[in-house]
């Protein structure tokens, strides 16, 4: 069963631009791995999670800081779909 990416953002902190962005990314990236991307405007001020199937997996408070892209498609790899190459996304950075 394909899984659901949500980005809950604050939309008072103007961040629906860097959610659909994001959303974008992650559907290209992984238009047969995943069921859709929800945008959620959350009702906590300052909120930006991002969740797979309701399990967090990047929470902007705890880490300080939005993800990067590359970051945000290797978290989401990781929990749906491990064995998927990312390309030039998976190479380190030296």
């Amino acid at each position: 069963m394909k899984r659901t990416i949500t980005i809950e953002y604050c939309p008072k902190c103007g961040w629906l631009l860097r959610a659909a962005y994001m959303a974008q990314e992650l559907l290209m990236t992984f238009t047969d791995d995943v069921y859709g991307v929800t945008l959620v405007p959350s009702e906590v001020s300052g909120r930006y999670q991002i969740a797979v199937d309701r399990k967090v997996i990047f929470d902007r408070k705890l880490v300080g800081r939005f993800p990067e892209i590359t970051e945000l498609k290797q978290l989401i790899r990781d929990e749906v779909a491990p064995e998927k190459s990312l390309g030039h996304s998976d190479k380190k950075k030296i």
